[in-house]
């Protein structure tokens, strides 16, 4: 195994391959060794792509050849086994679709291929991405590479816990109210939830509830989710929620030469976060100031009396307990917990369901008017680090809380569809990663990534791995 490859970002990989400092089949033999030597123990991958080493060799060739080559060429990159990758299985993480091998590539895999990536593997995820601990009936339970008894979470667990442990250095994962963001904070990698639509669900199951349903991509860095952002967004003709073109920003970058306005909190309402959890969101706050940020506490007043997490319960299930039945049908003994779970679930009165959309509806309006003042907000992502397996309930601070509580500061996003990012930015004090949150207005992506960018040059963990 080549150590000194499994854990460089994709960007530095990319420009190592382009110059060709390193060959294709290199960078991706070492990742595949990699994933010999630790998934045993992770199982975070489940199908490794049997044609990776001969795409890996078609790749030097053509820089043998001088022929021009995308931005990603050569890198490998892995992606949740909810999203369709042609002639390589897709599984959704039920033994209802055992062997299911899709046609065609779901359109955020077709143009990271386009751009050059080399698809490794697909990794884990809970049965139909719906639980925040990546555990089902068919490929088994993934474990947390810097602590195997605590959770990677989920629904992203799979990628998550592969590119924390080496295995990839870029993958792509979906996120209907936790599930690329905290999975990120409980492995220490950084990942990214774009503006609802920037990158088209076409090809990842299931689709519904289509307005809060994300494809993301996960990292090390977060010039790497820039990259592959970058690669993945636009209309494709067929997700009609992806209607904004790729170039389209309303955001401030690196250029902008103006001082960075951030509001910050790690309550607002939410709920209980643990102590160690506040601290690392205070000293992200603090060096931001210190970097030149105008930086203040802030109240969403919205959230003071709407909570996210309570409507979006009450509304989702509504819309997605439908296609899983469907699904399901004829094949119930086959269901995991959570599914069983979901479908058991009493059906939300009309009233209460049209009682949500008007919350979400001043949540929405109170961040309009928050970032009339502000240019980004930051927060916790989770309440708590990396939980241990299986947990029903969660002790915050004092606090005894069900265990969805782990979703109280990151749903509010998906309910809005603004952009928000993951990145470590702290320890606990038994070793395991606690991250930070950035968000922004919608479709301005590039403030979530300069905030990030700048936060990521002054963290004191950058660049730890299990």
């Amino acid at each position: 195994m080549n150590d000194a490859l499994i854990f460089r970002d994709a960007t530095d990989l990319a420009e190592l391959i382009r110059t060709r400092r390193v060959s294709v089949v290199e960078v991706v033999q070492a990742h595949l060794d990699r994933i010999d030597a630790v998934d045993p123990a992770i199982n975070a991958v489940v199908t490794v792509n049997e044609n990776a080493l001969s795409a890996a060799r078609a790749a030097d060739a053509d820089l043998a050849a001088g022929h021009d080559v995308g931005p990603l060429h050569g890198v490998p990159f892995t992606v949740k086994d909810s999203i369709d990758t042609a002639g390589v299985m897709t599984q959704r993480g039920s033994p209802i679709f055992a062997g299911r091998t899709p046609d065609t590539d779901a359109t955020s895999v077709a143009r990271m291929r386009a751009a050059g990536g080399i698809l490794l593997a697909k990794t884990n995820l809970p049965e139909f991405s719906y639980s925040t601990e990546s555990d089902n009936l068919l490929t088994g339970r993934t474990n947390n590479p810097w602590n195997l008894d605590r959770t990677p979470g989920g629904s992203s667990g799979g990628e998550s816990a592969a590119i924390a442990a080496g295995m990839s250095p870029l993958g792509l994962g979906t996120d209907l109210a936790i599930s690329v963001r905290g999975p990120a904070a409980q492995t220490g990698i950084t990942a990214l939830k774009p503006t609802h639509g920037r990158i088209p669900m076409t090809g990842v199951w299931p689709r519904v509830p289509r307005r809060d349903w994300h494809v993301g991509p996960m990292a090390h860095t977060v010039r790497d989710l820039a990259l592959a952002y970058s690669v993945m967004s636009g209309p494709d003709g067929h997700d009609a929620f992806a209607d904004t073109p790729a170039r389209f920003d309303t955001g401030i970058g690196t250029g902008d030469g103006r001082q960075l306005r951030v509001g910050w909190f790690t309550d607002s309402g939410l709920g209980p976060v643990d102590p160690e959890v506040a601290a690392t969101v205070r000293s992200a706050a603090l060096a931001l100031r210190e970097s030149g940020a105008h930086v203040e506490p802030v109240t969403i007043e919205a959230l003071q009396r709407d909570n996210p997490l309570y409507w979006f319960d009450k509304q989702h299930v509504m819309e997605l307990k439908p296609a899983m039945a469907e699904v399901v049908s004829g094949h119930e003994h086959e269901m995991f917990t959570m599914s069983r779970g979901m479908l058991a679930t009493p059906d939300t009165a009309i009233e209460d369901y049209v009682a949500a959309e008007q919350a979400f509806e001043r949540i929405r309006d109170g961040y309009s008017e928050y970032f009339t003042r502000f240019d980004a907000v930051l927060l916790p992502v989770l309440p708590v680090p990396a939980h241990r397996h299986g947990a029903s309930y969660l002790v915050v601070d004092g606090q005894t809380v069900d265990a969805t509580h782990v979703q109280s500061y990151t749903v509010q996003f998906n309910i809005t569809g603004m952009p928000a990012l993951s990145m470590r930015f702290g320890t606990s004090s038994d070793g395991l990663p606690i991250g930070v949150q950035i968000a922004a207005a919608r479709h301005a992506e590039s403030t979530v990534l300069t905030v990030a960018a700048l936060l990521e040059s002054l963290s004191p963990v950058r660049g730890l791995h299990p």
